[in-house]
C-alpha cells in the first residue's frame, strides 16, 4: 500500500497542529489579532508571494511531462496575473500601498521559508519542491476549515478578517488545494520507506517554518 499526503500530516502531527491552530489563526478567527500585527503579515505576504513564483517557475523547469509542466504554468500565472493583484488590492483596503510593499526589507522569518522551499526544489526533484510549498497551498485550505469548524470564530461585519477568511475557504481555492492533495497522493503512492522518511523531513521543516511567518507577523519581527 502506497503513502497519501494524509501520511505526511500524520508523521508531523505535532507541527501540523500547531502550523494550523497557530495563534495568530485564531487571532484571526476571533477577530481579535491586534491590527498591526495583521498589517506586518500581509506587507511580508507580499514578498512571499513573489518568491512562490519564482518556485513554480522552478517547478516548470522540473517537470518532465508536459501535464507537470502545465501546472507549473497554471501556478505561476494564478499568482503573478491574480493573487498578487488581488493582494496588492486587498493590501490598499488596510491602508498600505503598493509603492510601500515593495519597498520594505523582508522578515527574517520571509527569508527562510521562501529560500528553503527554493533551495529544496533546486537540491531535489518536482516532489520535494510540491512537498516544501505543501504547508502553504493545502495548509491554507486546512486552516480555513479549522477556522469555520470552531465555535469561537465570529463571521461578517462583526470580524475584520472575514475578507481573508473568505479568500481560502472558496471554491476556487479550495479546488486548488484539492487539486494539489490529488497530485501529492499520486506521486507518493510508489515512493518507498526510505523516500518518504525524506519527504517527511522535508515537509516537518517546511510547516516549522510556516509557523515562524505566524510568529513574525504576531511580533511585527523583520
Amino acid at each position: 500500500m502506497g503513502y497519501r499526503f494524509s501520511d505526511l500530516t500524520a508523521a508531523c502531527q505535532d507541527d501540523w497542529r500547531a502550523y494550523i491552530e497557530h495563534d495568530f489563526v485564531r487571532g484571526l478567527a476571533e477577530g481579535a489579532l491586534e491590527e498591526g500585527a495583521f498589517r506586518h503579515y500581509l506587507q511580508q505576504d507580499y514578498l512571499f508571494l513573489i518568491h512562490f513564483a519564482r518556485a513554480y517557475a522552478l517547478a516548470a523547469y522540473k517537470s518532465r511531462t508536459l501535464d507537470d509542466l502545465r501546472q507549473a504554468h497554471e501556478g505561476l500565472k494564478a499568482i503573478v496575473d491574480v493573487e498578487l493583484g488581488l493582494h496588492v488590492g486587498y493590501c490598499r483596503e488596510w491602508g498600505i500601498a503598493e509603492e510601500e510593499l515593495a519597498a520594505q526589507p523582508e522578515a527574517r522569518a520571509t527569508m527562510a521559508y521562501t529560500r528553503y522551499v527554493l533551495d529544496t526544489g533546486n537540491r531535489g526533484d518536482l516532489l520535494d519542491l510540491h512537498v516544501a510549498l505543501a504547508p502553504c497551498l493545502v495548509g491554507y485550505g486546512e486552516i480555513a476549515d479549522w477556522i469555520n469548524a470552531r465555535p469561537f470564530t465570529v463571521r461578517g461585519d462583526a470580524n475584520p478578517y472575514d475578507a481573508w477568511i473568505a479568500m481560502y475557504e472558496s471554491d476556487e481555492f479550495q479546488t486548488a488545494r484539492r487539486a494539489e492533495e490529488a497530485w501529492l497522493d499520486a506521486r507518493l503512492a510508489d515512493v518507498t520507506p526510505a523516500r518518504f522518511a525524506e519527504l517527511c523531513t522535508v515537509f516537518r521543516d517546511a510547516t516549522r517554518l510556516e509557523i515562524d511567518f505566524w510568529q513574525m507577523g504576531l511580533d511585527r519581527s523583520l
